[in-house]
Order: C-alpha cells, then structure tokens, then sequence
C-alpha cells in the first residue's frame, strides 16, 4: 500500500509500504477515506522531534471497515468510522475513568498512544491506503451516511482538531458570557474559537501575526489581534475595561515566537495569557509542550524547562487544565451536532488533496500558504 513516510527534516516522500493487517483478535483495517496533516505532525516534519526516518505519519483518520478480527463484537465489514487520534484499551484505570488520552496499557513508553506519532506506541500512521486499528470496539466512533458525502470533512474533523479545539475550551472552563483570549489561530486554535462561541462565550480575541489565519477567525466572529501590530495583553485589556478576559486558551505551545517571528521563546504565550486573563480566571493549554526539543532556542528548553511567570499566576489566583485532549469524551456529542446541523467545523478545511500531493501539501502547509489552513488528504481519490 502508499503511504506517507518520513524521510528527514523537511522531506515526506509517498512510498509503497507493508500492507496493513489484523494483528490481533480486537483489531480491524480500514481502507482509509480522509487523513488530515496536522500541526503536531509538522514538529516531526521539521525535526523537532526525535522521530526516526522511516515513522508513517498520519493521526486523523476515518474510513471503512475492510477486515475484522475474531475478536470484534460491535462492528461490521462496511462501516464508516472515525478513529480518535487516541489509541486506547477501553479497561485501564485512566481509560474507565475518561482518560483515553493517557491510557496506562497501549504504550510502553509512558501513558497514551496514538497513531503515527513519535514515542506515543508502535502504531503506524493513517495517512495511507490502510490501517489497523487495534482495540477497535472500543476506539471507532460509528459514522452515518456514506463515503464522499456532505459530512466527511466535518467528520474528519473529529479525530483530533474539533475535539482538542473543544477540549481547550472545556479546561478553561468556558461558558456563557464569557470572553476569551484564544493564543493561536491554527486550526486547533480556529477550533477552540468555534467551540467557545459553541458554549456561549460572548467575544473571543484571536491573537496570531498571519492575516490568513487571523481572516479565518474573523469570519466566525472573533476579534482578530495581531501581535506584529499590537500589544495583544494590552489590547485586550482596553477592550475588556482593564479587567483582561475571562478565559484564555493556549493553542499555540512549545514553538511559540515574539513580534515579527524571527525568536522562539517557548514560554512566551503561557505568560501572555497569565496576564491576560483577569484574576481568578482560568487556563486551558492544548498547544504541544515536549519532555525534549531538540531544536530549543535553549538547553533548558530543549530539556522541556520553561521559564513560567508562576508567581502572577499565583497571586492572580489563577487556574489552567492541561494535556492532551482525551477524544472519546467528546467526538460522539460532536458528531451529533454535526449531524443535527449545530457545527460545522469543516469551514476550517482548505484543501482535500490526493495522497500523492502530500509532500507538497506539507511544505506549503508548515509555510502557513494561504489556502492551506488544514490540509485532508483522499487516497484513492
């Protein structure tokens, strides 16, 4: 089967690979319909990892049911489904518990798996023809209607972005009348905007420095702030009153960079949001922080040390959730409003290419291209 490969810093190449197969009696395969490149898959695409050559990427994936093990109870050859990009037992402590994103059973290396992504479990990426799912009752999200209709790319969604987005806006506690400081316009960003509006948030102030991005957000509402022209901690603070918001979402993380973007300072969207945020406010942080980072600005950074403003946080009686987004507790409930019609995150969706067009897509997407706000990949199309 073609697959998406990781070659070196900068370079995917389209490869044929070993096929995908039933391993164990939970797993199933799908013939893939929609992966999506994802802003985390770019700090492997760029070396900012300590991904191997070799690694098949891809963490956003749906498709429909090709093999089943003899294991599986609940699902069928044909069915569509969307996979968390979580891989999960189902019976663990943190599983039982909601946490599938920190599964004690899935990774030998430390707490959570997911698919195609370094140190997260031995499981090959999506962005190809085919993949095995394991533990699959419990992980596939069941998906009406049919291949290539009006939902697929708001489903495809579902695995990670919309979720996340989501999640983000549940750490921070977001509700009605809220508004809130969203760090990052992304698409995990652009979907924590959308899912604050989605919980009643009255104003969201965008802050990025890329007038792509910064339009997107405009479009669903946001306050657009761009932190090449202005102070974004003191531009929010005059349209708050001096009060600053009420929540604050960091959807940016460890590559975060000052005024013009030439100097990563990793720490330096965490401690905007301190002083955003009026006190007693609270925090949630989906952007990516790594134990290591190679391509850290310092060693203590590349160590995953950041200089944190932890007394303002303190005396500002702060509060801030963290980690990644645990999907199952979300996607089912998205998917719903999906189909009801109460959200369309597919707006944020900018390009479906063939999988042939990924190395491209990659380079045009860590540019920030305008037109390539989210890539989701088609193969076989």
């Amino acid at each position: 089967m073609k697959a998406v490969v990781y070659k070196e810093p900068f370079k995917v190449d389209v490869e044929e690979v070993e096929d995908a197969r039933i391993q164990d009696p939970t797993d199933v395969v799908i013939r893939v319909t929609s992966t999506a490149i994802c802003g985390s898959d770019l700090h492997m695409y760029e070396g900012r990892t300590v991904a191997e050559p070799g690694i098949i990427f891809g963490h956003e994936n749906m498709g429909i049911i090709e093999e089943i093990g003899d294991g599986v109870a609940s699902l069928n050859v044909g069915d569509r489904i969307n996979l968390p990009f979580n891989v999960a037992c189902g019976f663990c402590e943190n599983c039982e518990a909601g946490y599938t994103g920190f599964c004690l059973t899935v990774n030998p290396n430390g707490a959570g798996g997911a698919y195609g992504y370094v140190g997260m479990g031995p499981y090959t990426g999506g962005q190809a023809e085919y993949l095995r799912v394991p533990f699959a009752d419990f992980n596939a999200l069941r998906l009406p209607g049919e291949e290539g209709d009006e939902f697929e790319d708001d489903f495809a969604c579902l695995s990670d972005i919309f979720p996340t987005g989501y999640h983000g806006a549940a750490m921070a506690d977001v509700g009605v009348g809220d508004t809130v400081a969203v760090y990052g316009a992304g698409p995990v960003g652009i979907m924590a905007a959308y899912s604050s509006f989605l919980r009643g948030a009255e104003r969201v102030f965008m802050v990025d420095r890329v007038p792509n991005r910064l339009e997107l957000a405009e479009s669903i509402g946001c306050v657009p702030v761009n932190f090449d022209e202005v102070d974004p901690i003191e531009y929010i603070q005059e349209q708050t009153d001096g009060h600053g918001s009420d929540k604050g979402i960091d959807a940016v993380g460890y590559q975060a960079t000052v005024s013009g973007g030439e100097e990563e300072q990793p720490a330096i969207v965490l401690n905007q949001l301190v002083e955003t945020v009026r006190p007693t406010g609270r925090l949630g942080v989906v952007g990516l922080y790594l134990p290591e980072d190679p391509g850290a600005p310092t060693e203590e950074a590349a160590a995953g040390r950041l200089l944190f403003e932890i007394g303002r946080f303190f005396e500002k009686g702060l509060a801030m959730g963290t980690g990644q987004c645990n999907v199952k507790r979300y996607n089912r409930a998205l998917r719903d409003m999906i189909v009801a019609g109460r959200a369309n995150p597919s707006f944020v969706v900018s390009q479906d290419l063939p999988l042939e067009e990924a190395p491209d897509a990659y380079h045009r997407f860590d540019q920030r291209e305008e037109g390539y706000s989210k890539v989701v990949l088609k193969p076989g199309s």
